[in-house]
């Protein structure tokens, strides 16, 4: 199948499936495991943090940051949009007592600091107490600047509060951007990076903070039903994902460019393409289109999409420009229908 729905699909790479065979394994939870041990000490180093912990998935990282951050009770603030908000079913709330206070995201994927500035509550007993900025780089394929993000973390730390990242395609922030991540990871007291998207690994994300948080993480992790065991065999691929798989997100990007231009050309449909930053597309549809049938019919045709008014197509590192060309002769091909 030729798969846009998400870089959640790729497939491990031969010399992960290979690594992972041949990890050297113990309990993780005993702090045994050597593959667990040096992927989490590399990854601190890499990024500039005292610790790491790795996790089950992105959504078990940033539920493990916001509640190790936060008291019940607290408060944290986050754009509408961002997944640890709208995504992740609500586990602040419901697991963490932690409440969120949306605001609206621009179009360029930030939310205004003078809104967040705003939005912080006074130190009174009737409200929620303001602990945690949280932002995402990137948010819907946008790139946050860095002058935006150095000035964010300037209005957390003038205000007391903490700065977390959910930096789940972080990589492909970096990239686009020609920097390392670790220039974009410094503004921040914690960051969770996923493995498992255009990254390739099979499971897993990374929380990098100091060694206080991390501390508090592992035993929140632990009581959520996260503690792994051999879980080297993860970890090993994982290790490849942060080594081998960065640099070749540039593709990734070159092919959405290439996606988009090549879908501005079918009438029925419409693209930015300035939109285009990193390795996703978002396509409006023309009214009178049957976006469900039209998904449908693609996937007969060996092609996923996920049916929306406007569809959002994500390239990674099992999308090839061949692939791409074959998408658009059966997306023609079907809407002449």
């Amino acid at each position: 199948m030729i798969d846009f729905r998400s870089d959640t699909v790729t497939m491990p790479t031969s010399a992960m499936r290979e690594a992972m065979a041949n990890a050297e394994v113990g309990d993780d939870v005993y702090g045994d495991d050597p593959s667990v041990n040096r992927l989490e000490a590399v990854s601190a180093e890499m990024y500039g943090f005292d610790a790491a912990l790795f996790t089950s998935s992105g959504t078990q990282a940033n539920l493990l940051a916001l509640m190790a951050h936060c008291e019940r009770g607290d408060e944290y603030i986050c754009g509408q949009q961002a997944h640890n908000y709208k995504f992740e079913g609500g586990g602040a709330a419901v697991l963490g007592s932690i409440q969120p206070q949306p605001l609206t995201n621009q179009s360029d994927g930030s939310i205004l600091l003078s809104e967040v500035k705003a939005a912080i509550k006074p130190d009174d007993l009737h409200f929620a107490k303001t602990g945690l900025l949280s932002l995402e780089n990137t948010i819907g394929g946008k790139i946050l600047p860095q002058e935006y993000i150095a000035q964010a973390q300037q209005l957390a730390f003038d205000h007391g509060l903490k700065i977390h990242l959910d930096g789940a395609r972080v990589a492909n922030a970096a990239v686009a951007q020609n920097i390392a991540i670790s220039d974009i990871t410094q503004y921040f007291d914690s960051v969770s990076i996923c493995l498992s998207k255009g990254l390739c690994a099979p499971v897993g994300s990374i929380l990098l903070g100091d060694e206080r948080l991390i501390k508090k993480a592992r035993r929140w992790r632990k009581m959520l039903g996260g503690g792994m065991r051999q879980a080297g065999i993860l970890a090993a691929a994982a290790s490849l994902a942060i080594t081998d798989q960065v640099e070749r997100l540039a593709i990734d990007h070159d092919n959405a460019r290439y996606l988009a231009k090549q879908l501005s050309g079918v009438e029925e449909l419409s693209v930015d393409q300035s939109l285009v930053q990193t390795n996703m597309v978002y396509v409006q549809v023309v009214e009178g289109v049957d976006i469900v049938a039209l998904a449908a019919n693609l996937k007969i045709s060996g092609i996923l999409i996920s049916p929306s008014s406007n569809i959002r197509l994500v390239t990674h590192a099992d999308i090839s420009r061949h692939d791409i060309d074959i998408f658009i002769r059966e997306l023609k091909s079907n809407l002449k229908k």
